[in-house]
Formats: C-alpha cells, structure tokens, sequence
C-alpha cells in the first residue's frame, strides 16, 4: 500500500509545481490577471500567506517559517501513516494528502506565499480560489472521513 501512497503523492506534488509554473511563468498570470476559461471558472493569480482559505496568515518570515515547520511536521506524519496503512484506498487518500501538502510546502519556502489560481463561482459568488495541491488534500481528507463514518466498525470481542 504504500508504494499507491507514496506514488500518488509523487504525482499529485509534480502535477501541483508544474501547473503553478505553467500559470506563473509561461501564461504569466500575475501581471495578466483574470483569464477567463469557462462561464464558471477563470485563472487568477493569487499569493496565499495562509492556509487554507487564507487563515492562519503569515504575516512576516519567522511566521511562515513556523507555518512551514507545521506543516512539514503534520506532511511527516502522514508520511510515516501511508507506510503503515494497510487499506488500499486510506493509502491513496494519505497520498493525495501528501501530495498537496508537500506542493504547498514547496510554495511557501520558495516564495512566501502558496499560488493559488482556480477561481470557480457561479454568477457574482465566488468560492475560494484555490490550487491542484488545495484539491488534492480536500479529495483526501474528505476520502478519510467518508470511509471512518461509512466503514463497518469493529465490535470489540
């Protein structure tokens, strides 16, 4: 199970840098700014200090250092779960999970800021703006907790 963790991270981490790359240096999105894409969803730039949906904001570099050592602790943690996880899909949601959390991690070191760019709304309402990173720890945790409410539980012998 936990090469499908690990190999799920890999490809979740990778996809996440190339598409912040793709939306930062070649469409050049920060000085571009909204690209529309659909009737529902456009390409924003957005420099993220926080997590998500900007709370905790780092509002200076001791706190986005802090905010790195968090969240590379907590990567760490689910690192050391994938390579303890016994069920296939538990082992894939930990990889989406770790996948985006490293991607966000990389941002936040390199930058200052994680990049967010995916802008879905639906007329003058818009939901967060977001990242592939974002999506994958969502699709993850969200996995995660479908599974511990729906599973059967055990009955103690």
């Amino acid at each position: 199970m936990k090469r499908l963790g690990y190999s799920l991270a890999l490809l979740v981490f990778l996809a996440d840098q190339l598409s912040k790359y793709w939306v930062t240096n070649i469409l050049d999105l920060r000085t571009r700014g909204v690209m529309p894409v659909l009737p529902f969803f456009d390409l924003l730039w957005v420099a993220n200090p926080g997590v998500s949906m900007s709370l905790f904001r780092a509002e200076n570099a001791t706190q986005t250092w802090l905010l790195v050592a968090a969240t590379l602790a907590i990567a760490g943690g689910v690192a050391w779960w994938i390579a303890r996880e016994t069920n296939r899909v538990d082992a894939a949601a930990l990889g989406l999970i770790l996948g985006g959390a490293l991607g966000n991690i990389v941002d936040r070191a390199r930058f200052g800021h994680v990049v967010d760019f995916i802008d879905l709304f639906w007329r003058d309402h818009h939901f967060y703006i977001f990242n592939i990173a974002d999506a994958a720890i969502s699709c993850g945790v969200a996995t995660l907790l479908l599974r511990s409410v729906l599973a059967p539980s055990a009955k103690p012998v």
